[in-house]
């Protein structure tokens, strides 16, 4: 369970790194599914529904930036949406009834892996209500020089940031006044875990290390949080993914700032929509 201080932390900073909440044979089995996962990769000569290759991706050298839904890729990964000691955290600063949406393994190989710009989850996917959530599980020691995730304090209480480019949604902040002071990298160990609020402005740099770094997203909501752009999943779909507690069918509202994430171009996932961006801030020209 968290602490009072760290629930508060949360609620202040938007964010928190818990060390040691996976076991070291828990920790082992991921990485190892994970890595099988990169040998199935070099069949792969273009992104697909599993796999977000990086640039320089071979079937000699693969190189893997995501792998997309890995919780329906492998029981592995799929009983992380149903961990209990991961949904007592998640419980204590959403509240006791729970739904998983979103989920992927990032990962940024030594002296590669792609930026990640200046975005908001919020922008991608706004609710109702945003009581909601992304747990990262770290594979590897999350740090400063192997691109560890990078996130401004506080930025979870200001204001919805416009991601749009030329009228097309391009996944990342293009706002002139943004300026990403404060930031701070949010490091953690293997096995660790890191929270961060849906409206957090975050990002990461690339790895310029000679260790990995990979990290297990799923995303938690409140059940009471009910999507404002259509994705496509039925009530059934919906409710499958409570976790904890029941389902309602009763959306509980808050007043928010929200920016649609409309037109999109089809297709693509963060990075090959960032890949339009003109001005980056974290990858290319840096």
């Amino acid at each position: 369970m968290l602490s009072v201080a760290q629930i508060a932390s949360y609620e202040t900073n938007g964010y928190l790194a818990i060390e040691d909440v996976l076991t070291a044979a828990a920790l082992e089995e991921l990485r190892r599914v994970t890595d099988e996962f990169v040998e199935k990769s070099r069949k792969v000569t273009s992104n697909d529904e599993i796999f977000d290759l990086e640039p320089g991706h071979s079937a000699t050298l693969p190189s893997l930036r995501r792998i997309k839904h890995p919780l329906t890729r492998h029981p592995a990964y799929a009983k992380y949406a149903r961990h209990d000691p991961i949904l007592d955290l998640v419980e204590c600063v959403l509240g006791p009834d729970l739904r998983f949406h979103n989920n992927k393994v990032n990962m940024k190989n030594p002296s590669d892996g792609s930026a990640v710009e200046w975005h908001q989850d919020w922008a991608f996917y706004p609710h109702t209500n945003d009581d909601l959530l992304e747990v990262g599980i770290a594979l590897d020691d999350m740090t400063a020089e192997n691109g560890a995730l990078m996130v401004i304090p506080g930025s979870h209480r200001d204001r919805t940031w416009n991601h749009h480019q030329d009228g097309f949604f391009v996944g990342a902040i293009t706002d002139p006044e943004f300026k990403p002071d404060g930031a701070v990298p949010v490091t953690v160990r293997a096995g660790g875990i890191t929270l961060h609020h849906v409206r957090m402005v975050h990002g990461s740099r690339p790895n310029r290390s000679q260790q990995p770094r990979r990290m297990f997203f799923i995303g938690f909501c409140a059940a009471d949080a009910w999507p404002l752009v259509p994705s496509g999943d039925s009530l059934e779909d919906m409710d499958n993914r409570v976790v904890r507690g029941k389902p309602t069918l009763e959306p509980r509202m808050k007043d928010l700032p929200v920016r649609l994430s409309l037109p999109r171009v089809e297709g693509g996932s963060i990075y090959e929509q960032q890949e339009k961006l003109r001005n980056p801030r974290l990858g290319r020209n840096t």
